[in-house]
């Protein structure tokens, strides 16, 4: 094994007597601190009538506590140097800081006021309903990110896993201090969070302001949430655009699944780069679209594999045709060139990740949440080196054998049935 892959730095952690845990890696060479909070929640932790709950909550902690008010938020942070920001997934919420070291109890102040104290203040939700719902118009004004939306709700029909994570008009509209404040108690939980950083920190400091500002949560029980089910199907907007977005998919694999590895580099050698066939089949060869590329997105029960694409209304039956040949053809002659290009860029991808402290936190912080420990690259790199060439195909293989899904918006006449396409992934 390449002896770069095992140059790990030391992570340090304690879980506080409710459950919360801290993470701490740190960087001599390194004189700023990165730090966050996640919470292993997100949209698909929403029940029907809290659709986009998370993602408000998620701008809420910024507009005020009983201690500071939003503009405050953000002097303290700026003042000395930093910034912060928060984001909201399918499975996490984080709220993170950067920092100098020697500001680390500035940082984890305010990110510890925005979780515990954020004051919801009736003025305060009503503007930021008002920003969210621009947001979800500039979502539904923009088909190449409005049909990403549309391909998870019919990947996963009638399910919280597959819904936008903005919600809807109504839903947001919806949403008062009670309803926040019942989701938080119930989601945020300590057994659900965990403390991490990188950088010029120091654990035993972490560790007692993590303490002081967290200890006193109670410890709830987590709730799973529903398992994710993929129903596949279809949705066709017509619209009158310069171009088709199309996106195929297929049921992909948890990222706890033994086989999510080997789907991982099938999607990237399908479409993940330069070198890839639909690119170089699409794009290089016919001139069919100005970009294309497979993914695999992996939950903690269930994934989605998918092709996405844009293309000129005229074109969007050869377009589908010739991608289902690509996906065919690859489950029968993936070579070997390929297979060690792949696992080589796959190798890239992990260390760049760990090359800046939010990387790092980042990494630890959801493998913590899903695996409860840190798992080394070292590891990783062992279970993607293992696979041979037929590992791969064959998860291609089963991949096809499935029912698709299509999501489409723009010109589509010309775009074939699904029964169509169906048959064509079976060859």
């Amino acid at each position: 094994m390449n002896q770069h892959f095992v140059r790990e730095k030391r992570v340090d952690i304690t879980t506080l007597s409710n459950g919360l845990m801290v993470a701490t890696e740190r960087m001599p060479e390194i004189a700023t601190a990165t730090l966050g909070v996640w919470v292993g929640t997100g949209s698909r932790h929403e029940r029907p009538h809290e659709h986009g709950l998370s993602h408000l909550i998620e701008h809420m902690a910024f507009k005020g506590t009983a201690r500071r008010s939003a503009r405050q938020i953000a002097e303290d942070i700026e003042n000395v140097g930093g910034d912060i920001n928060a984001a909201t997934s399918v499975e996490y919420t984080s709220y993170t800081a950067r920092v100098l070291g020697a500001d680390v109890d500035v940082a984890l102040d305010v990110l510890g006021d925005i979780l515990i104290n954020s004051a919801f203040d009736p003025g305060e939700l009503a503007r930021e309903k008002g920003v969210i719902l621009q947001e979800y118009a500039a979502v539904e004004d923009t088909p190449d990110d409005l049909i990403y939306d549309a391909f998870m709700e019919t990947a996963f029909s009638g399910q919280a896993v597959g819904r936008p994570i903005l919600g809807t008009p109504d839903t947001i509209k919806s949403f008062d201090e009670a309803t926040i404040r019942a989701f938080l108690a119930r989601e945020y939980t300590p057994g659900k969070m965990v403390l991490a950083a990188a950088g010029d920190v120091d654990h035993a400091q972490i560790v007692d302001m993590a303490e002081r500002l967290f200890g006193g949560m109670p410890a709830v029980a987590p709730q799973q949430p529903e398992s994710g089910r993929y129903t596949g199907g279809e949705r066709r907007i017509s619209r009158k655009l310069e171009q088709a977005n199309l996106v195929l998919g297929l049921p992909g694999l948890s990222f706890k699944d033994p086989g999510y590895y080997a789907v991982h580099l099938f999607a990237h050698m399908l479409g993940g780069g330069l070198t890839s066939r639909l690119w170089h089949e699409v794009r290089e060869t016919r001139g069919l679209a100005y970009s294309i590329d497979s993914f695999h997105w992996p939950f903690s029960d269930c994934g989605l594999f998918g092709i996405g694409a844009g293309t000129a209304g005229s074109d969007v039956r050869e377009l589908m045709d010739v991608t289902l040949a690509c996906m065919a053809q690859a489950t029968q002659d993936i070579s070997e060139i390929e297979l060690v290009r792949a696992k080589a860029q796959m190798k890239v991808a992990l260390l760049t990740a760990l090359e800046t402290p939010g990387g790092r936190i980042e990494r630890v912080a959801r493998q913590l949440l899903s695996w409860g420990r840190v798992v080394a690259s070292e590891e990783i790199v062992r279970k993607v080196d293992a696979l041979e060439v037929e590992h791969v195909r064959e998860a291609g293989r089963r991949l096809l054998q499935s029912a698709p899904t299509l999501a489409a918006i723009g010109p589509i006449k010309g775009l074939p049935s699904l029964d169509s396409i169906a048959s064509g992934l079976q060859g």
